[in-house]
């Protein structure tokens, strides 16, 4: 499968959304990180600002929610427009319950776990989601270095999808530039966040690109 760039826009000027969402047109997805400073210890913005952003945006959006209690909260995101709900594994009771009824919205459901979170408890499940999340920081804040020890679960995770014969995405979230890119994409993932990489960026546009490349490269 080709990489997908999703760049976070926890990165953009609050201020002029709208604005920063057209100026990464060219990308994939727009990565939406939703907080609500008890999981993470951040606050971003809720659902009635992602049901606004996804009127206007150019791009799919990709939500991610680093919130508490996301089986009562997640199939709302699918609702407002979400292209595709990313829960976490230590926040969710029912995870497949969840999933479900995500993708009966309509959305892709996706799982995603922090870096110390093993993925293996979830290998049985695979066909229940369409992506993982695989953390490369601590959740909570943009602008973090890359955990090089996430890179052997990336491995993993990879390994355990195609063992079941599945269509499964990787996406990893963390300190993704062109520093890094080509590692996480050697070790099996197919979906990169990258937030400051991107916004701070003089060519936007152009550094999506880059980014692409480079990992299609390295999947080659």
């Amino acid at each position: 499968m080709s990489a997908l760039i999703a760049p976070s826009i926890l990165s953009a000027d609050f201020a002029n959304l709208e604005r920063d969402l057209h100026r990464i047109s060219n990308a994939d997805y727009a990565h939406v990180d939703v907080m609500d400073n008890h999981f993470v210890p951040n606050l971003t913005l809720g659902l009635p600002v992602f049901e606004r952003l996804a009127q206007v945006s150019p791009i799919p959006l990709d939500a991610h929610l680093m919130i508490e209690d996301p089986d009562r909260w997640a199939p709302a995101y699918a609702e407002a427009g979400a292209a595709s709900v990313t829960f976490h594994a230590e926040a969710a009771t029912a995870p497949v319950r969840l999933a479900r009824e995500i993708r009966r919205l309509g959305a892709r459901a996706c799982v995603a776990f922090r870096p110390a979170t093993p993925v293996e408890p979830f290998v049985d499940l695979l066909g229940e989601v369409d992506m993982l999340l695989l953390m490369t920081v601590e959740p909570g804040f943009g602008g973090q270095s890359f955990i090089e020890g996430t890179l052997p679960k990336i491995r993993r995770a990879r390994r355990a999808v195609a063992d079941a014969g599945l269509q499964v995405r990787i996406q990893v979230d963390g300190g993704v530039s062109r520093e890094t890119i080509e590692r996480a994409a050697e070790a099996g993932a197919d979906v990169f966040v990258a937030g400051s990489a991107v916004y701070g960026a003089d060519d936007v546009a152009g550094e999506i690109t880059a980014l692409r490349r480079l990992a299609d490269g390295a999947h080659a």
